[in-house]
């Protein structure tokens, strides 16, 4: 197992433990990441949090927070107890909104314990130029705004973004090259592209700087969803560190 391993998280997006569980069975033991969005942990909640922490997995809880500063505050001090890796906010809530997430989980992370990384939502691989200044009201272009949004995250003390691997080179001239990038948006050459618009290959994805790369139906769809990991693995190995 190659430190790669860590930095490819699989969105398990299903409906239920169930499904997951086929997936999750699948991949145990190969040191990936998995990251548990809403539609999963809304379906089977903090309890299964635990469980794939208790299998090895380091976990990646993708809930997007986007609140008032003290709501944020209240939601962040209660997943800090579930000992998930990685934690996210909207960075469009503002800088005290992420200061005070920050905070919760600072003062809900049990004692001993390693604060959970903290991220910042830049613009959704979804959004698109149009969508950006015509329904969203922000002008400029979506490389521009999520530029911006990366600063504020960096100045209100969290440890990176989510955005599209696109956008790591800039984010990285931004913010250096030790602030995290999480790169959604991954689409294996021959896969359907879905419902993102700003995609790369995993071997696109690191050759611009991304830290980690989520993959989701390219591997939890596969027949085999062990063998399409090692594919994308064989078709990134000269990036690892």
């Amino acid at each position: 197992m190659s430190e790669m391993n860590k930095r490819i998280m699989v969105a398990l997006d299903f409906p239920g433990v169930t499904e997951a569980n086929r997936c999750v069975d699948m991949l145990e033991g190969t040191g990936v990441y998995v990251k548990v969005g809403m539609q999963l942990y809304y379906a089977a909640g903090p309890d299964y949090v635990s469980r794939l922490k208790n299998k090895g997995y380091s976990v990646f809880l993708d809930l997007k927070v986007h609140d008032i500063p003290n709501t944020a505050k209240g939601a962040m001090q209660s997943v800090a107890g579930l000992g998930v890796d990685m934690v996210n906010v909207h960075a469009a809530g503002g800088r005290k909104m992420m200061e005070a997430a920050r905070e919760g989980l600072e003062k809900g992370t049990p004692a001993g314990a390693q604060r959970p990384l903290l991220i910042g939502v830049t613009q959704l691989t979804s959004t698109t130029q149009e969508m950006l200044n015509t329904e969203l009201g922000i002008v400029g272009s979506v490389e521009e705004c999520v530029v911006r949004y990366a600063r504020l995250v960096q100045e209100a003390g969290l440890d990176g973004v989510v955005a599209s691997p696109k956008e790591v080179p800039l984010i990285k001239e931004a913010c250096g090259t030790s602030f995290l990038t999480v790169t959604p948006g991954i689409r294996p050459k021959g896969t359907d592209t879905g419902d993102q618009h700003r995609i790369t290959t995993p071997e696109e994805a690191f050759a611009l700087g991304s830290d980690y790369i989520v993959v989701g139906r390219a591997i939890t769809q596969a027949e085999k969803p062990q063998q399409a990991l090692h594919d994308i693995l064989e078709g990134v190995k000269q990036y690892a560190d």
